[in-house]
């Protein structure tokens, strides 16, 4: 078969990535072949994206297929969560790895970087335009392991707000320009979501993940509220459990008079929740903001805005994707040139990958035409200097079990079975188990 890549049309990047949604490919879970095999350089590229943000990265890739003829991206689709950091290990360990993967930032500090993962080549980065200061400045830190640059930051995916604007517009929670009148501190908070319960009849008018086999939403929501206040989890080092009491209460406390008052729904699952949203028996949802495209498809009145300030402060609970080079004992170098270029191309095109939500960490995206255009994915862009982020320890992260420890301790604080006090002295037990437990991946010098 001829491996010649076909004449790029005169369409957009844009238009190629909603023309991979138009044609409902969301949900695959692999990826589109972007070439068959080619005597050019190859970069070998591992990722585990799926659903939306699989046809949005396969289309990406395509999109550098076509613009880049000299060269062939072999692109590979692994399972998402633990099953995904395991290869990598293995792979980087043995250093028979691919020349760039897919990560999330929170998993950095677990997966042996020096080890298992190579530093990013700062020079090559700088040949291709990428710059420290075009950033988010608390994404750029956090890829650094000891002052060494171990990823390459590509988005946030934060807690967002999600809200069905026909029931806000009932509830009179909409300004003149149709968008959610912004909230600040519990009582308003409490108040709109009162005033959405009246709308609804009496139904709970908020819905997250609150139940399930390793439910993690529960983590999310209190990792959103009490990094408002100043709390904090660990020491720096990760050595010392550094929580605020009072302030971890207080977030705490909050949730509880959420399922106490029935303000929100204390009886879903993940899957429950989205579809309590989407059917339209919700006023808000509590979630990630990779839902976008769900809601989308479903064309239902919805829009989205920041996580609501209720302790002071605006964080709200994020990871990051971000691209890193696991070890290989031989780098050729005509392959590590083309991968850093490869690399460059998806994050100053970010603007295209926001199109599944998410907030691009390359600042310039953020300002450009066709990203502002997005809605409702413009809305929340300001989170992106403002995101709660894991503790640097190997047991934080995306799938990770500090998430679903935390999430098991509060689910039942929510739900009412334990007090506040009860589910933060489970929680804190889980993340002592947790500080002894040893980093299942090898850290030993290669």
């Amino acid at each position: 078969m001829d491996d010649i890549p076909p004449t790029p049309s005169p369409i957009s990047r844009r238009n190629l990535l909603g023309g991979a949604l138009a044609l409902g490919l969301l949900g695959s879970g692999c990826s589109i072949p972007v070439d068959l095999g080619s005597s050019r350089t190859r970069v070998k590229y591992w990722h585990f994206l799926g659903a939306s943000d699989g046809v949005i990265m396969n289309g990406m890739v395509g999109a550098f297929a076509g613009e880049n003829p000299d060269l062939f991206v072999e692109e590979n689709v692994l399972q998402w969560g633990e099953p995904y950091y395991t290869k990598i290990a293995m792979a980087g360990s043995g250093g028979r790895s691919p020349d760039v993967a897919t990560f999330h930032l929170a998993r950095l500090p677990g997966i042996g970087p020096g080890q298992i993962l190579d530093p990013i080549n700062l020079g090559l980065l700088a040949e291709n335009g990428l710059r420290p200061e075009d950033f988010s400045p608390p994404i750029w830190e956090r890829a650094h392991i000891d002052g060494v640059l171990y990823a390459v930051p590509f988005d946030a995916h934060p807690m967002v707000q999600y809200y069905n604007t026909d029931i806000c517009g009932k509830a009179g929670l909409l300004g003149d320009d149709g968008k959610l009148l912004p909230t600040r501190g519990t009582d308003e908070l409490l108040t709109a979501l009162r005033k959405a319960k009246d709308a609804l009849g009496g139904k709970p008018p908020l819905v997250f993940d609150t139940l399930g086999l390793g439910t993690v939403g529960p983590w999310r929501v209190w990792w959103s509220l009490y990094p408002q206040s100043g709390g904090t989890l660990l020491s720096e080092d990760g050595t010392q459990i550094t929580i605020d009491d009072a302030k971890a209460l207080e977030a705490l406390t909050f949730m509880r008079t959420l399922g106490e008052e029935g303000l929100c729904n204390t009886t879903l699952d993940y899957p429950a929740s989205v579809a309590a949203f989407q059917s339209g028996i919700a006023a808000f949802l509590w979630n990630g903001d990779w839902e976008t495209t769900t809601f989308k498809l479903a064309e239902m009145p919805f829009s989205m805005a920041r996580f609501p300030s209720v302790f002071g402060g605006d964080s709200a609970q994020a990871d990051c994707h971000v691209f890193v080079v696991p070890h290989q004992r031989d780098r050729d170098p005509e392959v590590e040139r083309a991968t850093y270029r490869f690399i460059a191309s998806l994050v100053k095109n970010s603007a295209d990958w926001a199109v599944a939500g998410h907030v691009p960490a390359y600042l310039p995206a953020l300002e450009r035409p066709e990203y502002l255009a997005l809605n409702p994915q413009s809305e929340y862009r300001s989170v992106i200097t403002e995101v709660a982020l894991d503790p640097q320890v190997w047991f934080a992260g995306s799938a990770s079990r500090l998430w679903i420890e935390f999430g098991g301790a509060f689910s039942s604080v929510i739900s009412g079975t334990r007090t506040p006090e009860q589910g933060l002295a489970v929680a804190k037990d889980a993340l002592r188990r947790l500080m002894t437990t040893p980093n299942p991946f090898p850290e030993e010098p290669r």
